[in-house]
């Protein structure tokens, strides 16, 4: 099969694009960066994590040819789908807390591994780049000052970090086996707009909402754990440049802002007094990765990426959004 290769210039060459997850946080975003380049765009998710109030705003677009609420595990829904005969396919649809996935690990398993398996064999049916996304939760833990690159090795410390693993070297075997186009990215942190404040993740977002709600901000253990946190919009771009990379092919790309705080200083950060901070049990300190500092060299080499948008000025856009949606 001859798989379709293209150049994107901008304004010239319209893409098909699916992108899977879409009505959840980060492929929100995505989905709004590609519908601004005006391309044709569809999107699946079954709602899981997702949410139609996400992409309300894009109901309406002319570029935005279809949402489906369905499953990746659903080969019916994909087969229908990808008629459409898509060009670039981002794969952001997964099973994402950690909690979940030490309670009920099949559904993990079956997620974000069978269900990336479909997807693949549609791409692969229908010549379908994919980018797929994956997660800085597949490291092991780094040294003091150590900034973690794409050849850090890693470690299933929970079936989710297993599961993307194992969702990653499927990706990379239908690249080597078929020559199927293909990248594995794997971002640090990702907070901003429209991320969920309940939960396990989203710790910003949750900070801030406790915050603004008079209650006290909750660290798992001592707080000293560090986190490399990127924008949502630095986070879009950055998939973006790796879906119309050609160098980016067989690659596994890192994306983070380069720069780690603890959670402790995160929380204080936000909150400004310290009496406003509570440490508590920690629901899975098995899987807790002590230090995250991306490196994220080789975006910057092979796809001139590099995040813009500063911790500070996250917050304060992640702040105002929280406070106009009451």
């Amino acid at each position: 099969m001859n798989y379709i290769v293209f150049i994107l210039l901008k304004g010239m060459i319209v893409l098909k694009i699916l992108v899977t997850g879409g009505a959840g946080f980060i492929g929100r975003w995505l989905v709004k960066r590609l519908l601004d380049d005006n391309h044709q765009v569809w999107v699946l998710d079954n709602l899981a994590n997702g949410q139609v109030e996400n992409i309300e705003a894009f109901l309406e677009h002319p570029s935005l040819k279809g949402f489906v609420q369905g499953d990746i595990k659903d080969t019916k829904v994909l087969e229908e789908l990808f008629l459409n005969q898509f060009e670039l396919c981002f794969h952001l649809a997964a099973s994402i807390n950690v909690q979940d996935s030490i309670d009920d690990p099949r559904t993990t398993f079956e997620n974000d591994v069978l269900g990336t398996f479909n997807v693949l064999e549609s791409c692969r049916k229908y010549g379908t780049k994919m980018v797929f996304m994956s997660t800085c939760m597949v490291y092991d833990r780094a040294g003091q000052n150590e900034a973690i690159d794409e050849m850090h090795p890693t470690k299933p410390a929970s079936p989710y970090a297993g599961s993307k693993i194992a969702g990653e070297n499927l990706v990379l075997s239908f690249w080597h086996a078929y020559k199927l186009p293909v990248v594995v990215v794997r971002p640090f942190n990702t907070y901003g707009p429209f991320q969920k404040s309940s939960g396990e993740g989203g710790v910003v977002a949750i900070f801030i909402q406790r915050e603004l709600s008079r209650l006290p901000l909750n660290i798992y253990g001592d707080g000293m754990q560090t986190r490399d946190l990127l924008y949502v919009e630095d986070c879009a771009e950055f998939l973006m440049k790796a879906g119309f990379s050609k160098a980016a092919e067989g690659e596994i790309i890192n994306a983070g802002s380069g720069r780690d705080i603890s959670i402790n200083q995160l929380a204080f950060l936000i909150a400004g007094n310290e009496e406003k901070i509570k440490h508590v049990p920690h629901i899975h300190p098995q899987s807790e990765i002590q230090k995250l500092l991306c490196s994220s060299k080789k975006a910057e080499d092979l796809l001139g990426w590099e995040a813009k948008t500063t911790l500070e000025e996250g917050i304060a856009r992640t702040r105002e959004w929280i406070i106009n949606r009451k």
